[in-house]
């Protein structure tokens, strides 16, 4: 028997037990590997749902269940309306204050979004040394506008909003502090952990700039497996390929030297707070000038080809991670 490393299910083990389950002829978009919400036929116009848990972060994991489940929501073309929660408390550790700061986090997330709370779970857990969240967010969106991650078509410019990875360094800062106070001042990390809210692991608004200029052909939010994985996601799903330019400015925001420190390669660290897009060609201009509007930085990225597969400037394949960085560190100790 081989144990599974942390982190997601190998790509091909996934779409296996995928493809062994049972569907509805109203599912528009059912579970497969590439598209992270479920989209149903609602009559006039789509329901979008989407459940994501908040594992690798044991501070503010209210505000991350919130905000990444509104994310793969948004990256549909749908607006997030409605959210739930698993709250799983670690027993003998969870008392009231934290219940208390959990629902906190929870609600001024959703405040934020205007997203309304309507239904969960809460429980004390045997056998949890930290608290999880496992979120689930509902949307709508009129049937002419969906947006999947398969969209992207041969000659697609390949964008991505703020740089990677925003909240892999929050997670890091917050999470292995200590070991950074040895590289990094207090200040420098201070500013790495506050990443959750400036500039914010939310893609709601980034996705709601790029859908008013027209031309785009999908969207990605990268979590696990950071943009290495998101950029192979995009290529499996829509059956093409990418190359990435040369002589671009790197995606990497200056605050990934944290992942340096750690021997991460930030291409493969969990990255939400970046929306991945594709447009068509002739709209990039007015893309970069929207963005440029409401102060959002927009990296390009590649061309989407015919060939499948993702390809380095170099002509090489674009290593795909096995798994997320912050997952091998925490596997490690």
């Amino acid at each position: 028997m081989t144990i599974l490393p942390f982190g997601k299910l190998p790509p091909h083990l996934l779409a296996d037990l995928i493809g062994r389950l049972p569907t509805d002829p109203r599912v528009v978009i059912g579970p497969r590997p590439g598209e992270d919400a479920a989209v149903i036929d609602m009559g006039d116009h789509y329901l979008v749902a989407k459940t994501d848990p908040i594992t690798f972060a044991t501070e503010a994991v209210g505000w991350y269940a919130v905000q990444v489940n509104a994310n793969d929501i948004a990256t549909t073309g749908a607006v997030p309306r409605w959210f739930m929660a698993t709250l799983l408390l670690p027993g003998g550790l969870a008392d009231e204050s934290l219940a208390r700061t959990i629902f906190g986090q929870i609600a001024e997330a959703c405040q934020t979004l205007n997203v309304a709370v309507v239904g969960g779970h809460t429980e004390i857990t045997y056998g949890l040394d930290r608290s999880i969240v496992v979120g689930c967010m509902l949307g709508e969106v009129p049937k002419d506008r969906l947006v999947t991650t398969g969209g992207a078509q041969i000659g697609d410019a390949v964008l991505l909003s703020k740089g990677v990875p925003v909240e892999g360094i929050a997670i890091l800062a917050r999470e292995r502090r200590q070991t950074l106070l040895a590289h990094f001042d207090t200040a420098m990390l201070d500013r790495c952990a506050n990443f959750l809210y400036q500039p914010g692991i939310s893609v709601v608004r980034d996705a709601a700039v790029a859908l008013s200029v027209g031309g785009v052909t999908s969207m990605h939010d990268p979590t696990e497996g950071g943009l290495a994985t998101a950029l192979w996601e995009v290529a499996d799903a829509s059956g093409h390929g990418i190359q990435l330019l040369a002589d671009q400015p790197s995606p990497l925001v200056p605050e990934s030297v944290i992942c340096d420190a750690l021997g991460l390669d930030p291409w493969g660290v969990i990255a939400s707070g970046a929306l991945l897009l594709t447009c068509r060609a002739d709209r990039v201009p007015a893309m970069r000038a929207a963005f440029d509007d409401t102060g959002i930085r927009l990296f390009a990225l590649g061309t989407v080809i015919e060939r499948p597969g993702v390809y380095t400037p170099g002509g090489s394949e674009l290593p795909r991670p096995a798994r997320d960085e912050i997952a091998r560190l925490f596997e490690s100790g």
